[in-house]
């Protein structure tokens, strides 16, 4: 684990997504964070240690989700699958599927295996997942305003965790997306799909892959906006968390309420053309009872 040290920063962006909005200033206490989002290999440790098994490779509840097609109530995971050609962008079950028998050790269907991947970050988590795991290893996860700190690695206010330019000299900083998402993957830094968690430059701080490769999992509900910077510096606020319960449900599932927590960093899905999350200000809500290809976390450790 890496330290961070404590004090007062400006998080958030207005200059993105109104989500992002507004900038405003936190005091947060220094704190330990993993070097590099948790590999397969860690997780493999961890399930070993527990007998833990994930919510992909659970059976889902009918009770929890009425109204749903009994054929779908399996065991799976949402794998990404580029399309042949254009599409809406609007739409992103035109390069998502859900799989049946999609997990941690089968990332992208029953063919499939995690074998010479073992510092790859482990994907296909929901968050009850991340949370048993970081109370295995008696860490915790990072809230939000944790992990931006972080990210930012000492560098306040700027766009990327290593400055103001993408590709600085043309170098390749993190696993992103190059080309037209989602069908057009030119893979110019070296990768279609994850990567190695020690591929990139470590950001201020020595620590790997807060930016890209994989999403990861924080503590805070999501809210479609930061709260207004506090009037006084008295009043800013010590070690933010949400913890009050998005309001704001999928409307496609109104029948089905699953609260949804704040990821953080982008992945190798993240793209100029479509989501450019690849900042340290960036936020997307996801639902905790859901795991992707591209979701992963890392824990922390809060006290001397």
């Amino acid at each position: 684990m890496v330290p961070v040290p404590g004090g007062t920063f400006r998080i958030g962006s207005d200059k993105h997504y109104p989500e992002e909005a507004p900038v405003r200033h936190v005091r947060v206490d220094g704190f330990w964070i993993d070097a590099t989002p948790v590999t397969n290999a860690q997780f493999r440790e961890f399930v070993r240690a527990t007998g833990h098994v994930t919510i992909a490779e659970t059976r889902p509840d009918p009770k929890d989700y009425p109204g749903a097609l009994p054929h779908m109530l399996q065991a799976g995971s949402l794998v990404f699958k580029p399309p042949k050609g254009d599409v809406d962008l609007r739409n992103w079950g035109s390069w998502w599927r859900f799989k049946f028998g999609v997990h941690w050790r089968k990332p992208y269907g029953p063919g499939s295996s995690i074998a010479g991947l073992d510092e790859h970050p482990v994907v296909h988590v929901a968050y009850a997942d991340a949370e048993a795991y970081a109370d295995w290893a008696d860490k915790d996860l990072p809230t939000e305003a944790e992990w931006e700190v972080a990210a930012r690695g000492g560098l306040d206010g700027a766009e990327f965790a290593w400055g103001d330019t993408l590709t600085p000299g043309g170098r390749h900083m993190a696993n992103t997306w190059q080309g037209a998402f989602p069908h057009q993957n030119l893979a110019q830094d070296g990768y279609e799909r994850t990567s190695p968690v020690t591929a990139f430059p470590p950001n201020g701080y020595g620590l790997f892959d807060m930016i890209g490769n994989v999403w990861e999992w924080t503590v805070d509900f999501y809210t479609d906006r930061h709260p207004a910077e506090a009037v006084k510096a008295c009043c800013v606020p010590q070690n933010p968390r949400e913890a009050r319960e998005d309001a704001s449900y999928d409307p496609a599932q109104p029948t089905i309420r699953i609260p949804r927590r704040v990821i953080k960093g982008g992945s190798h899905l993240c793209a100029p053309n479509y989501c450019r999350r690849y900042r340290p200000a960036a936020r997307h809500p996801h639902p905790i009872d859901t795991s992707t290809s591209h979701i992963g976390f890392r824990c922390v450790r809060r006290g001397p």
